[in-house]
């Protein structure tokens, strides 16, 4: 089975702005995370491809380290938008699933990829991972590519959990801690950085906390 990860990246100088944090240290922090995940997903014996959204240049240079497959998002409108476009890439290039996932999980490791992927009910199946705070989707899985449209920044581990069994019958909420560890504030930041999981990743995130 061809499963594929989609990761909508937003422009930098655009995205955590709820960190309330001055645009080098969120830009640092961004490219962090990003990197951290790509390459986590880059060695997942699973995924065969990764599909990132964003017209961010830095992304970019960040994705071709990890043979990412890049689709420039000009007008960047949400991440539903951003879906859209890889699932058509990703219908064109015949796979079976994609995992969708946010580029603000830095602890994921490629266990908690296993995880979730060992739930798959073939021939149709939709797998929700929530966030930490359950008023997100911090990793939608769909099979095939285009089950459903994605609901994305509307509440929406409820809204997929509803749509997807519109669908199919084969429906999970799974709860896999590392992947519902996003990041949208500073309370979110805090509490990464009690738990003992990454501690390198960790250190880099303190660094640029306490840079100037």
């Amino acid at each position: 089975m061809k499963i594929a990860a989609i990761i909508p990246v937003k422009t930098f100088s655009q995205a955590k702005t709820r960190l309330g944090l001055p645009s080098q240290q969120k830009e640092e922090l961004c490219k962090i995370m990003l990197e951290e995940i790509l390459y986590i997903i880059s060695i997942s014996p699973q995924i065969e491809k990764i599909v990132m959204v964003t017209k961010e240049e830095k992304a970019l240079e960040i994705g071709k380290k990890f043979n990412t497959i890049s689709i420039i998002d000009n007008e960047e409108k949400n991440v539903n938008g951003a879906v859209a476009l890889a699932d058509k890439y990703l219908l064109e290039n015949s796979f079976d699933a994609s995992i969708v996932f946010p580029q603000d999980i830095p602890y994921i490791k490629t266990q908690d990829i296993d995880f979730i992927l060992n739930y798959k009910i073939p021939p149709n199946f939709a797998i929700v991972v929530p966030s930490r705070r359950f008023d997100g989707t911090n990793a939608l899985v769909r099979m095939p590519v285009d089950l459903m449209k994605t609901h994305y920044d509307e509440d929406s581990y409820k809204i997929h959990m509803n749509a997807a069994k519109e669908y199919t019958r084969n429906v999970a909420l799974v709860f896999a801690k590392r992947i519902m560890w996003d990041v949208d504030n500073i309370e979110d930041l805090e509490f990464l950085l009690e738990q003992n999981e990454k501690p390198l990743i960790a250190q880099k995130i303190r660094s640029v906390l306490n840079s100037n």
